[in-house]
């Protein structure tokens, strides 16, 4: 059987609304540091982003003590992921900007800080369900066709080819046998925005020939001579449709791609992660679900594991812990959910500070990859304690 994931680049329009988000929200806690910014005093942000044709509405929530540049911001964000003419589908220098961002209700303030809520703790900033997966497919700990396709976006975002357009997308589909073992690469579909004001001798068949080639060399030793390779499959995809030129951009538009590329058995939940502080817990339980699931299977408790956490607005505790291990967990999923429980700390506070979410350079590289990077929750530092835990 053949299972497919998909992603993007980061010249992607709704990426293009993820990474304004996340910008503003980094800038915003970078801001707040100067002033002594604690757990306790952390800004709390929802930021919401629409990018059109030539322009860019930004709205949301904020809860914070200082000022940042926002239409700056948005502007440097577009110029520094590649959109700097019209004739690439949008110029970050003279596109319109529309500031709709509102001061957060009171009365989720309440609830997100320690010294004003009912539990005199940080308490989630909303309700929510958010999952996380691992599997042993890859040294990631990751499925492999979501790895793979993954490594093909970044190796066409750093090809440094100029008519190759920052706008572009794809899919990998890998063969499995009846054991679900990966086999191999069978079909590859790549789309790319191509800038023809820099179109090579050979036109289209050598667009083609190139993009097969870098494709093909991310991919590796999971490519044979059968895999089939689809570029452009209407035939042309000029620049200067691309981007918000072609279709608009919203933040939190990609869960599925950014969430395991919509690989079986790992589900998506919650909400958009990177337009939102950490108390949130689209965004810190999101990590902290991963960061659990990585660890079981890091620990050979489990082949493959699904982790589901449920949240109420203002409790800091999660509501309920659901585990699924697909039948390839050492004991049953019920006990590794009480494991769970007792070996990590998967309060907003808790996750905070573990993965040091306060950070602006992590929320400026969480919309090109949630995982597959040097993050905190990626680590697989637990696997001692939960095999203590577990009697093993």
């Amino acid at each position: 059987m053949l299972i497919t994931s998909e992603s993007i680049k980061v010249g992607h329009p709704d990426t293009v609304a993820d990474y304004i988000a996340a910008n503003i929200i980094a800038a915003i806690i970078e801001e707040e540091k100067k002033n002594g910014m604690t757990v306790d005093t952390m800004p709390h942000c929802g930021i919401e982003c629409f990018v059109g044709k030539g322009f860019c509405v930004v709205g949301g929530e904020i809860s914070t003590r200082v000022w940042v540049d926002v239409e700056k911001i948005v502007r440097q964000t577009v110029l520094d992921l590649g959109y700097n003419d019209y004739a690439l589908g949008l110029d970050g220098a003279s596109m319109g900007i529309l500031n709709a961002i509102i001061p957060q209700s009171p009365d989720i303030n309440i609830g997100t800080r320690a010294d004003l809520g009912k539990y005199k703790e940080i308490g989630a900033g909303d309700q929510g369900i958010m999952y996380g997966y691992a599997c042993d497919e890859t040294p990631e700990l990751l499925p492999l066709p979501f790895v793979l396709v993954n490594k093909m976006m970044r190796a066409f975002e750093y090809c440094g080819i100029p008519y190759i357009a920052p706008d572009g997308k794809g899919q990998v589909s890998v063969e499995y046998d009846e054991k679900n073992n990966p086999l191999r690469v069978a079909k590859v579909l790549m789309s790319n925005a191509v800038d023809y004001r820099c179109e090579p001798k050979g036109g289209r068949k050598a667009i083609e020939k190139e993009a097969k080639r870098i494709a093909f060399e991310s991919l590796g030793k999971w490519v044979d001579k059968k895999t089939e390779f689809l570029f452009n499959p209407t035939g042309e995809w000029r620049a200067v449709y691309s981007c918000s030129s072609a279709d608009s951009g919203v933040t939190g538009r990609k869960l599925v791609v950014q969430f395991y590329g919509g690989y079986p058995g790992a589900q998506v939940g919650g909400g958009s992660v990177v337009n939102k502080s950490p108390e949130k817990v689209d965004c810190g339980a999101a990590f902290g679900a991963r960061y659990a699931a990585k660890n079981i299977v890091a620990a050979r408790l489990a082949r493959r594991c699904s982790i589901q956490l449920s949240y109420a607005i203002g409790v800091a505790k999660p509501m309920s812990i659901y585990v699924n291990t697909f039948g390839t967990g050492v004991m049953t999923d019920e006990k590794l959910a009480k494991l769970i429980e007792k070996v990590f700390d998967l309060t907003p506070r808790g996750m905070i500070e573990r993965f040091n979410l306060l950070s602006g350079d992590i929320y400026r590289r969480i919309p090109r990859t949630l995982f597959m990077d040097k993050y905190p929750w990626e680590k697989t530092d637990m696997v001692k304690a939960l095999k203590q835990a577990a009697g093993r």
